[in-house]
């Protein structure tokens, strides 16, 4: 019943259009989501979510955050003819966009590829930069792009439906990053519908994470936490292009433990009292989980953890292939065990022990 709930919730919301800056049809269906489940929902200025669930007893204030922007691009530009060009907010690849089927602000359009009749052989053997890129809507004019509701600053993103393989616990789409985990997040406030936990819990759903963790350290300033969890997706490395590079993390395997997540300034290396807890907790409940040290991608827990006097944050991600990409592929098994141990480290956090650095 998970699996189909989920799935069903998935395909909904990353249907929706969210890039950076851009969330609020997102937030908006997360906030009727969410308000059967919470005592209180409040979205603040920024366009963070915050739905709030009291336990049965006095305890700690706890954060488990997803964000819900997706990668895209924006239009930058409109020429005369009606053509549409375009630059990235997030981790957009220009390999992947050629040729694509795209959502511009409502309006149907492709991405514009040049015919290899008329390409030269350098140009076939690479790739145009996103400044050469542009969107073509069926139109003949700027005027008529105008009238379609189409102005400078709207935003761009893929059309691709999540679906399911013939292995039907294997899912592919777009925005599996992060919207998987914001439905993750309604079905961990579902499972805690007992309130059988000490203090308070308050699932967030942060904005314009894929361009910078903006919305995280807004969120974490506000609530000032004592223990966070971040959630998330995480590239993963079972494909044969990336078989061999070092991170032993594929999809399936259950959750994943980032030790490490980003190695420069806008990284986390997590604390170890965090990690021990997580682990031990999958342990006792039976959970497979993974460990990861990723220094090439980053989340949320990269701006949680540095807010006001350092908040104790941990991250529980997600395997799934194809990063970035319209096609990327996740297994609904390692969701349903992250719910399963996001479950249990809530509702036994009066067990949790000491948490002090030293």
């Amino acid at each position: 019943m998970f699996k189909e709930n989920f799935l069903t919730q998935l395909q909904s919301l990353a249907r929706i259009q969210g890039t950076p800056g851009q969330e609020m049809k997102v937030v908006e269906e997360l906030v009727d989501l969410f308000k059967p489940v919470a005592d209180h929902v409040e979205v603040d200025q920024m366009g963070n979510l915050y739905a709030y669930l009291e336990g049965n007893q006095p305890g700690p204030t706890m954060m488990v955050s997803a964000h819900s922007d997706e990668i895209g691009c924006m239009v930058k530009d409109i020429d005369d003819n009606g053509f549409i060009h375009i630059d990235r907010t997030g981790g957009v690849l220009e390999s992947l966009l050629v040729g694509r089927k795209v959502n511009v602000n409502g309006n149907f359009g492709v991405v514009g590829v040049k015919a290899g009749h008329l390409q030269t052989p350098e140009e076939r053997k690479g790739q145009p930069s996103i400044s050469q890129l542009y969107v073509d809507v069926g139109a003949k004019s700027k005027a008529e792009v105008i009238e379609m509701g189409i102005q400078i600053g709207d935003p761009i993103t893929y059309i691709s439906e999540i679906e399911q393989f013939a292995n039907k616990d294997l899912i592919c789409g777009k925005a599996i990053d992060n919207r998987s985990c914001c439905v993750l997040l309604v079905e961990l406030m579902k499972s805690l519908e007992n309130r059988n936990f000490a203090g308070t819990l308050v699932g967030v759903v942060t904005v314009q994470e894929e361009v910078g963790l903006r919305g995280a350290k807004v969120a974490t300033y506000k609530l000032n936490p004592d223990f966070a969890f971040v959630i998330d997706t995480i590239p993963c490395a079972d494909t044969p292009d990336s078989i061999g590079t070092g991170l032993p993390v594929g999809i399936g395997g259950g959750p994943v433990i980032p030790a490490l997540a980003g190695s420069s300034v806008r990284g986390n290396i997590m604390a170890p009292q965090m990690k021990k807890l997580i682990i031990e907790h999958a342990e006792k409940e039976d959970i497979p989980y993974q460990l990861a040290v990723l220094p090439g991608a980053s989340s949320d827990v990269s701006a949680v953890h540095l807010e006001r006097e350092g908040i104790l944050a941990g991250a529980i991600t997600f395997a799934r292939r194809y990063s970035h990409s319209p096609v990327e592929v996740a297994d609904l098994n390692d969701f349903e065990q992250g719910l399963k141990l996001l479950t249990a480290l809530i509702e036994k956090n009066d067990q949790w022990g000491s948490m002090e650095f030293i």
